[in-house]
């Protein structure tokens, strides 16, 4: 189904059970895949394809080259039908490669919106993305990895499958990163390690200085007190019942705790 208010071009090819929203413009050379539904507003400027059970939201934008929703490279996947999802107001830059789901991974790959994908991007199947993250210039997910929102991923960056990226970190470019990064941290190297706190980017996005100041202490438990995890956890959960925001830090140590990757100390 397609609306009348949509743009297609005539070197284009969308298959006939696809459904494409009012207001689409389609550029020179796309492929649309017949499980694909793309939401109002959204622009494919040229070269794309789009494929498999893939749902697109409102006013996104793609740039050339890229490939969305098509099958992904792990071994045991055998053309299950595996999910792709996209929100709104997300901008998917040159050549940027995104994979459908595994059933051993829960069969979707999800990104939310207002993400900035630059170029040459790939997310393997059965990533997470929350919404307005960065991910810079040849930035790498392996499969099953998690970023949690206002995350930035530097440029030749790799996070490597079942890691988890907490909200608000930084990763610093040509990093490998190789077991869980918690919110607000910065981290860099290969392996990467913790670097400090994010405290420019949390005054952008308005944390107060009363927060920063829990937020550094939760910092300086973990990572300065010479306490096992255990018990920097335990002191952590006690700060995170004064701040709200400590708690995200808490929140996220806890689920660590059975992670396949552990964190980045």
């Amino acid at each position: 189904m397609i609306e009348n208010t949509t743009y297609i071009h005539p070197s284009s090819i969308i298959e006939k059970k696809a459904i494409v929203g009012t207001n689409v413009r389609i550029g020179p050379f796309c492929y649309i895949g017949d499980n694909v539904e793309i939401g109002e507003g959204t622009v494919l400027k040229s070269h794309i394809v789009i494929n498999g059970y893939t749902k697109i939201g409102r006013n996104n934008i793609f740039f050339q080259f890229s490939s969305i929703g098509e099958i992904n490279q792990d071994l045991k996947y055998n053309g299950e039908p595996t999910r792709f999802e996209i929100g709104d107001r997300n901008c998917i830059r040159e050549n940027v490669t995104i994979h459908r789901g595994t059933m051993q991974g829960g069969g979707l790959t999800k990104i939310g919106n207002d993400n900035l994908l630059m170029v040459n991007v790939h997310i393997a199947h059965d990533c997470i993305i929350g919404n307005n993250c960065i991910i810079a210039n040849n930035g790498t997910l392996g499969g099953h990895v998690i970023i949690d929102d206002f995350a930035i991923i530097g440029g030749m960056s790799a996070i490597h499958q079942f890691c988890k990226i907490g909200s608000y970190a930084m990763i610093g470019g040509c990093s490998g990163v190789s077991q869980d990064v918690p919110p607000y941290i910065i981290a860099q190297g290969n392996h990467a390690t913790p670097f400090g706190l994010n405290i420019e980017g949390l005054k952008r996005h308005g944390f107060k200085k009363e927060s920063l100041q829990y937020i550094r202490n939760a910092y300086k438990i973990l990572y300065c007190s010479g306490k096992s995890l255990k018990s920097a956890r335990e002191e952590i959960d006690k700060i995170a019942k004064l701040n709200k925001h400590v708690k995200i830090f808490s929140d996220f140590l806890k689920k660590s705790s059975q992670s396949k990757r552990g964190i980045i100390r």
